[in-house]
């Protein structure tokens, strides 16, 4: 099942505030709202997909945590996009100086910030043409570099502020480049 997008703006307009109390209230569920207002109800992925999702989470925590250069986030996490979209990548990172500037506060609900770093798998139940446009909404909206897993066609879509996006088949490893210094990703698909 492929993600379901509802346009409330004729019925409603969410506040932030009444948006998290969305997603509190129902945690069993993964949500997102675009620019525009429209709901995003995410599916869950299947154990393949999920699996990855942690081995990646792990990867960049681990690195992360030898360095103590920023945060690491789980698809759980969700961002307050500059465009006004919120939106959950499968994994994220911010560095740490962006991270301590945002008052306990933001940092309590959906941090007021586009991440540094942001990763998104392409599982089975997704469709790509709405990931590639995700991903080209983070970088319009800060994120330094992000990459698009596509394990089904063992690729990798790598996107980079002003920028073509980078198509490489087949990758045995990538790298953070500047914004993740060190880190180094073992893509096993």
């Amino acid at each position: 099942m492929a993600a379901l997008t509802l346009n409330l703006d004729s019925v409603v307009q969410l506040t932030d505030e009444q948006f998290y109390r969305l997603c509190q209230t129902n945690r069993n569920l993964k949500f997102e709202r675009t620019a525009t207002g429209e709901l995003v109800v995410i599916a869950p992925t299947g154990g393949e997909s999920s699996i990855r999702n942690a081995d990646l989470t792990t990867d960049l925590n681990f690195w992360n945590r030898k360095t103590k250069l920023g945060v690491v986030f789980d698809s759980s996490g969700g961002f307050r996009l500059p465009n006004g979209a919120d939106r959950s990548p499968d994994v994220a990172w911010v560095a740490i100086q962006r991270w301590q500037s945002l008052t306990p506060e933001q940092r309590e609900k959906f941090p007021p910030i586009a991440p540094d770093f942001a990763i998104e798998i392409h599982s089975p139940s997704d469709e790509l043409k709405p990931l590639q446009e995700k991903m080209q909404e983070y970088i319009k909206n800060g994120v330094r570099l992000g990459w698009l897993l596509d394990p089904q066609r063992n690729r990798v879509e790598i996107y980079r502020p002003n920028q073509e996006v980078e198509t490489v088949e087949c990758p045995a490893t990538l790298s953070g480049e500047d914004v993740l210094p060190g880190f180094t990703l073992d893509v096993r698909f």
